[in-house]
């Protein structure tokens, strides 16, 4: 009787609710760099890898079917993040109009600048870009996890490595 481990990096199509197990096991490291890379805060990267785990998961029936329910995920993951960051925004653009009394709200600490460069591209932008230097994808399975066309990933790759070269560039010239 031999001792078979299955390769934890497949996702048995055909499984039921072990299945989600091998798929939860095998992204949500990466997923979490993924959310961090975007959001530049390792607890709301977590939150947001767990809503998105969550969703999935009440889907499973259905996500299991997919072709890549992985990149699924990267896609219910990368919609939490902007709605995410709309929150923030309007929150952000509401606690500016409150009168501080003189009370400050603590700084964030410095964040490398490439990865505050990245956060500061518009919002496809940031996403190809990660998708496709973090997580190392080609353009053909970020096209499917944005679903958008493989020749517009290219453009979204493009302009973001265009802006990042120049905002890296004034802040060396700054610094």
């Amino acid at each position: 009787m031999s001792s078979e481990v299955p390769d934890p990096t497949v996702v048995v199509l055909d499984g039921g609710a072990s299945t989600f197990e091998v798929l939860y096991r095998r992204e949500h490291r990466p997923l979490v760099r993924l959310a961090w890379t975007l959001t530049g805060r390792r607890d709301l990267a977590e939150e947001l890898v767990q809503d998105a785990m969550l969703a999935v998961h009440r889907d499973w029936d259905r996500v299991r079917r997919y072709e890549s329910p992985g990149g699924f995920t990267r896609r219910v993951l990368l919609n939490a993040a902007t709605s995410a960051a709309r929150r923030r925004a309007a929150e952000g653009r509401a606690l500016a109009r409150v009168p501080t009394d003189g009370v400050h709200r603590d700084e964030l600490p410095p964040d490398d600048a490439f990865w505050s460069a990245l956060r500061s591209l518009p919002e496809r932008q940031a996403q190809a870009v990660a998708l496709h230097y973090l997580e190392d994808l080609p353009v053909s399975e970020i096209a499917g996890i944005l679903d958008i066309a493989e020749g517009t990933v290219k453009v979204h790759l493009h302009r973001g490595r265009m802006a990042l070269a120049e905002l890296l560039r004034d802040e060396l010239e700054e610094s």
